[in-house]
């Protein structure tokens, strides 16, 4: 016979609003956000840290929502794919870039590159070039662009950003 598990009440910050959740301490942060907070743009992929699908931002930095149990966060702020247009009040430059670069195709990675990326470009302004966006991305898996548009988004997206003019 198992022991019942007992939930904890977790005190989450996630995109700049408070949630008091109870939470079963072997619960992720993406069980919890997917299927407790129905913010269903962080994707469940692999489940085992592989694809990058579920990368959220924990105080500003990129993590596998798949491998970061809830409890953990308390706290902290997370901000998922939902808030990232919050930031700037309305469709973020990347999403913008995204659109017009044709960069998604499935869209199921599209959530985690964001993430991934929108934290690259607030840490270093403008990519000097592709490398730095594809050493940003590694974590983040796509089976379907070929990666070459997503970074040439990246890079248009930074530009408009830190100065410049959309596909300059």
């Amino acid at each position: 016979m198992s022991t019942p598990v007992h939930a904890t009440l977790v005190q989450l910050r996630v995109n700049d609003r408070e949630h008091a959740i109870a939470v079963e301490p072997h619960r992720t942060l993406l069980e919890v956000l997917r299927y407790q907070l129905d913010l269903i743009g962080s994707k469940q992929g692999c489940d085992k840290g592989d694809c990058g699908a579920c990368t959220v931002q924990i105080d500003g930095v990129p993590q596998l929502a798949c491998l970061t149990l809830a409890v953990a966060v308390a706290g902290r702020q997370v901000t998922t794919v939902e808030g990232l247009g919050q930031r700037v009040g309305g469709c973020h430059p990347l999403q913008d870039a995204f659109d017009r670069h044709d960069a998604a195709q499935c869209g199921f990675c599209t959530p985690g590159i964001l993430m991934s990326a929108e934290a690259l470009l607030r840490r270093v302004g403008r990519p000097v070039e592709g490398a730095e966006v594809r050493e940003a991305l590694a974590g983040n898996l796509c089976r379907c662009t070929g990666y070459t548009k997503i970074i040439d988004a990246v890079i248009d997206a930074s530009r408009v950003m830190h100065g410049g003019v959309a596909g300059a």
